[in-house]
């Protein structure tokens, strides 16, 4: 079993290195998080959504905006599209599984928001058609992928590619992506020198 660890770790590692070393996946989350930025700083807001642990990852990211990551600062706009059971089963029942995202993102999204869909697999259709809704919509878009981008990659403006094809690894990587991610936002809407405040108690 110590084997098992230390080799799954060193996997882990190994993922988060090539992410680390892919200028393109640097510049994407650059792009992102200045587009957020951007965004909130309009008034517009942050939306984001994903399946299983995907689902998980969308609501953790938005309590960091929501609430706070590291360093206390005003709220930042943001909402998960996975946290209203009733919204999920009616449309899931009403109408499709499918439709869950992109019917939440028809009823509140605005011209000028920013949709983060996130998938391991990059083809979760209800991800798929929320992408599409947002092209309509004049709704930026950014995708956390792995499997080389899968069915997402060329329907987000931005899409944020792990190099990995191992769901699990590409959950790691992807939650550190996230935080840092968060973190970008903050420096971006609050200016450079916000990371230097004082740092509060984490959770």
């Amino acid at each position: 079993m110590r084997g098992l660890l230390k080799s799954e770790l060193q996997k882990s590692i190994a993922t988060a290195t090539a992410a680390m070393n892919d200028d393109f996946l640097v510049a994407a989350v650059l792009r992102a998080a200045e587009t957020i930025s951007d965004a909130m700083k309009r008034g517009n807001k942050l939306m984001v959504a994903g399946n299983g642990g995907s689902a998980a990852d969308s609501q953790h990211l938005v309590a960091e905006f929501v609430s706070r990551l590291t360093v206390d600062r005003p709220a930042l706009p943001a909402v998960a599209l996975t946290t209203d059971t009733s919204i999920l089963t009616a449309v899931g029942n009403d109408y499709s599984y499918e439709n869950v995202f992109e019917r939440q993102i028809e009823a509140i999204g605005r011209p000028g928001d920013v949709f983060l869909g996130i998938s391991t697999s990059g083809n979760a259709r209800n991800i798929l058609k929320a992408l599409r809704l947002c092209a309509k919509s004049g709704i930026a878009s950014i995708g956390f992928i792995g499997n080389h981008g899968g069915g997402m990659k060329p329907l987000c403006d931005i899409p944020v590619v792990v190099p990995s094809d191992v769901t699990m690894h590409i959950q790691e990587c992807q939650l550190a992506l996230e935080h840092i991610l968060c973190m970008m936002v903050e420096r971006f809407y609050f200016g450079p020198e916000f990371g230097k405040l004082p740092q509060s108690i984490s959770e």
